[in-house]
């Protein structure tokens, strides 16, 4: 291959040459270990190391990424440190489009699935909605927190955008006008995510207060709050069906750094804990049927692991270890056989469902 580059690059033009060297760099295919370990029927844990073919794309961002979210079954929207939201095709390693507006940091990234629209919040204190169908500029942009902005959802409908912030309030904005409709402030609230419940009228949120709260988004009032945990509660999801939701917290040397399983519909209380990661649980979510043969969990941490959960029973099925990568934060499904995954030193992975030989994980791109 080296060969081949060399003599292309005396025989062709420069543009030409630089131009073909580009497109083989970014398609080259590279052999990647990975560590894992597999739970077997029997109980017995197994590592093993992976040697796969790996994708290294052209990277999405020019600095550490912050967060990724699935805009459709092709592409994904991610945000990070060069204050730049990128859509991606993450199944052809191509940047689809890049919209600048902000002057800080994005933090999160909520999107309309399968629509062109998706929103960004920022440290600049603003949150705006972008459309891939027009100009890289903002289509609308919402002003109203005093601090940096930690909680992005989207209703049901599209119609109204709930954000929080660590100024302890949260904000429900009408989409259509970019107005604020409803305020609400609770003391030490100091929000770390927001997630609507699918169909309902209730916006699900984490704080630094380690409190896990249920909000009514009609007045916007605290409609139930959890009992209060031991550590910052990270990050939580709600179930597709809206009967549970999942919430993660901080920790170090394996002292909290779980995740817990909440019944949303009737009782609201407890129903099953994730312990295994040894530094704080960044982010938590609910895999699709398709891809685990059973309910089923994956967290992401800043021990540098990806886990799959049994849902129902708190073992852990399956762990990747991406070394290298530095802590792991965001997490998000992708397709039904496919998660994105961010890391602090090494952007986003790609990181593919094999059931061939029982569940396993592998990673398979990155950029």
């Amino acid at each position: 291959m080296l060969l081949l580059r060399c003599h292309l690059k005396r025989a062709l033009p420069q543009k030409v040459s630089c131009r073909f060297c580009a497109v083989m760099g970014k398609l080259q295919s590279k052999f990647k270990h990975s560590t894992y370990k597999y739970s077997r029927p029997d109980g017995f844990i197994e590592e093993k190391i992976q040697t796969k073919a790996f994708q290294e794309y052209s990277p999405a961002h020019v600095d550490t990424v912050s967060v990724v979210a699935a805009l459709n079954s092709d592409l994904c929207v991610s945000g990070g440190k060069d204050k730049t939201a990128v859509a991606y095709n993450w199944r052809t390693g191509n940047v689809v489009k890049r919209f600048k507006g902000h002057e800080r940091e994005i933090t999160k990234i909520a999107c309309i699935y399968k629509s062109s629209q998706f929103f960004s919040a920022s440290r600049d204190k603003m949150v705006m909605m972008w459309d891939l169908q027009s100009s890289s500029q903002p289509r609308q942009q919402f002003s109203g927190h005093t601090m940096v902005v930690t909680g992005l959802t989207v209703s049901p409908d599209s119609s109204h955008l709930c954000t929080g912030s660590r100024d302890n309030t949260l904000l429900l904005w009408d989409v259509g006008t970019g107005q604020c409709a409803e305020r609400a402030s609770v003391s030490r609230n100091l929000v770390t995510h927001l997630c609507w419940v699918p169909r309902e009228h209730y916006i699900l949120q984490t704080s630094e207060d380690k409190t896990i709260r249920l909000w009514d988004s009609r007045g916007l009032q605290v409609a139930h709050t959890f009992p209060t945990q031991q550590h910052i509660q990270t990050y939580c999801e709600v179930s597709e069906d809206g009967h549970k939701c999942v919430s993660c917290s901080s920790g170090f040397e394996g002292e909290g750094c779980e995740a817990t399983l909440w019944d949303l519909r009737q009782t609201r209380s407890r129903i099953c804990e994730y312990r295994g990661h040894f530094q704080t649980v960044a982010s938590c979510i609910f895999l699709p049927r398709a891809l685990a043969a059973m309910p089923a969990i994956a967290t992401s941490s800043h021990d540098c692991k990806v886990k799959i959960w049994n849902q129902d029973t708190g073992a852990c099925l399956f762990t990747l270890s991406l070394d290298g990568s530095g802590p792991l934060t965001s997490l998000a499904v992708a397709d039904s056989i496919s998660l994105l995954c961010v890391s602090f030193s090494r952007g986003i992975h790609l990181l593919r469902v094999d059931r061939s030989q029982g569940l396993e994980l592998r990673e398979v791109a990155a950029f």
